[in-house]
């Protein structure tokens, strides 16, 4: 009987160390969110028309540049490239808080493609979380962003919380 509790804590341990071994990108990003600034990672790809209905109308530049004391990081995800191209021809890319990270999974297909990203799940594009000081704060899962639900979320992560 020992013997099998032995057997079960060890593959219970085992399970547990398989679970928190992130790719390089995710400790990057990890790492980049513990800043003291608001952090917003988001997820997209060229491919994708609500990704690129985001990219119209210069909103995801224009938002950029008026956040300039937030850090952005788009992760492209599910695609070959980065999406650079498409990026720039929508002015974003030169803006001094942003970073563009390829996700190394590129499979779109239901069996392969990466599903997770720092343990959290990462089922549909785009996706956009709202960090501060290492914590998740804000998770916009379902899609296609509006850019002043945005702002209100980086501001309310901004505030300093107080109990009482």
């Amino acid at each position: 009987m020992n013997r099998f509790l032995v057997l079960f804590v060890l593959l219970v341990s085992l399970a547990r160390a398989d679970a928190t071994v992130w790719l390089p990108i995710e400790q990057q990003v990890a790492e980049a969110v513990k800043a003291p600034q608001v952090t917003v990672v988001h997820f997209w790809a060229p491919w994708c028309p609500n990704c690129a209905a985001e990219l119209k109308n210069n909103r995801w530049s224009t938002f950029l540049d008026s956040n300039f004391d937030v850090n952005f990081i788009f992760v492209t995800v599910w695609n070959a490239e980065d999406g650079r191209a498409l990026l720039e021809k929508n002015g974003v890319g030169t803006q001094k808080n942003l970073q563009l990270l390829l996700h190394p999974n590129a499979s779109r297909e239901p069996d392969t493609k990466t599903t997770t990203f720092m343990g959290q799940p990462l089922a549909w594009i785009p996706t956009t979380w709202v960090f501060k000081d290492g914590q998740l704060r804000y998770a916009l899962n379902y899609g296609e962003l509006r850019f002043p639900m945005l702002q209100q979320l980086i501001r309310d992560a901004s505030d300093k919380w107080e109990h009482k």
